[in-house]
Formats: structure tokens, C-alpha cells, sequence
């Protein structure tokens, strides 16, 4: 498995719930695929979602980079 940015929206399509889930889920810390951090002087976040942690937490296997955009 490659390396590579994982979505907010491909996280939840993955775990077959809606983004809202994920965002939250990584603001208060209780989905262990990865975090979020809230940027500096803003009420906003940026999400980093682990490829590995994804899989593990899903079990099912990400597919290399480029394959979100075809399903």
C-alpha cells in the first residue's frame, strides 16, 4: 500500500457512514484512524486520516492512489 491522502470523503464512504461522522469522530478523538487539529486563530480543522489505521479499524483493504476518484 502506497502512502497517500485519505479523504474525509473516502474515509466515510469506506466506513459507510456520512462525513459528518468522521469529523467528528477525529475532533473528540473516539475513531482511531487518525486526528484532527484545529488551525491556529479559527473555529476550523484539517483531518489527517491514516491509511494503515483506516484498514485496520475497517478491514477493508485501500486501494492505491488514484482509485478514489474511480470508486
Amino acid at each position: 500500500m502506497n502512502e497517500r491522502k485519505i479523504t474525509v470523503a473516502y474515509a466515510a464512504k469506506v466506513l459507510n457512514k456520512c462525513q459528518q461522522f468522521v469529523r467528528v469522530g477525529l475532533q473528540r478523538g473516539t475513531l482511531p484512524i487518525g486526528i484532527a487539529e484545529k488551525m491556529p486563530n479559527s473555529s476550523k480543522y484539517t483531518y489527517y486520516i491514516s491509511p494503515k489505521l483506516l484498514e485496520e479499524f475497517s478491514g477493508y483493504k485501500i486501494k492505491e492512489k488514484g482509485s478514489e476518484k474511480n470508486g
